[in-house]
């Protein structure tokens, strides 16, 4: 794991100016970014190295199939690893033209031809029945509206025996991020409530997979399931 992220690494490094604030602040390469998870979630640079780890350990290093990511934002976390995978078929997924704009200048910087763009909504994905062998969402499931719909159609997309997995904030497990998340996150509407707890989060993957992981780092909570 240490050499592919590394080599994740010096994907990110080469991408040079397309970065934007939203990068900064998620990768810590600002020293915004850097208060922020201090402040807010309580990482320092151990921690933030590990929650990025976490995030992405479950696509194996030698994965070939069908991957569906949701959402990609800018793709500031994922195109990186994906310039590692090029067998795979990836198809990432986003709400926001924006968003999914920067992830596209991003990929065609990196020349990934592995990876394609759909605009749409999780709530009602434009795809078959089974269709992936793995679905990653990073950061979604906090702002997601309809949140049963999402943990819905992510699954009903995902072959049998298909892997879901990512993170997202995580409600009790830190009570300074609980505190930032009440009064900035869900007023400024970059958070939708009603919130997982870990126990909740569990519950609810533990009925709708064979197979379900949950741990977390402070507030944000990991994920990996089995169909």
């Amino acid at each position: 794991m240490n050499d592919r992220h590394s080599e994740i690494q010096r994907s990110y490094q080469q991408l040079g100016g397309i970065g934007n604030l939203y990068d900064g602040i998620i990768m810590r390469s600002t020293l915004l970014g850097k208060v922020m998870d201090s402040v807010i979630w309580g990482l320092d640079k151990h921690a933030a190295a590990r929650w990025l780890n976490d995030a992405l350990s479950p696509v194996a290093a030698d994965f070939a199939g069908r991957l569906l990511e949701v959402p990609v934002g800018t793709g500031v976390l994922t195109l990186p690893l994906y310039s590692t995978l090029p067998a795979a078929q990836i198809t990432c997924l986003d709400y926001s033209p924006d968003m999914m704009e920067n992830a596209r200048r991003r990929a065609d910087a990196m020349n990934l031809n592995n990876v394609s763009f759909v605009q749409g909504d999780v709530g009602s994905l434009p795809f078959p029945d089974e269709s992936f062998d793995l679905v990653l969402s990073l950061n979604g499931f906090h702002a997601f509206p309809d949140k049963d719909a999402a943990f819905r159609e992510t699954k009903r997309v995902l072959k049998k025996g298909g892997v879901f997995c990512g993170c997202f904030y995580i409600a009790g497990a830190f009570a300074r991020t609980d505190w930032f998340v009440r009064h900035l996150y869900v007023p400024k509407g970059f958070f939708t409530p009603p919130f997982e707890t870990k126990e909740s989060l569990a519950r609810r993957l533990r009925g709708l997979y064979r197979e379900a992981e949950v741990h977390n780092v402070n507030a944000e909570g990991f994920f990996r399931c089995v169909k």
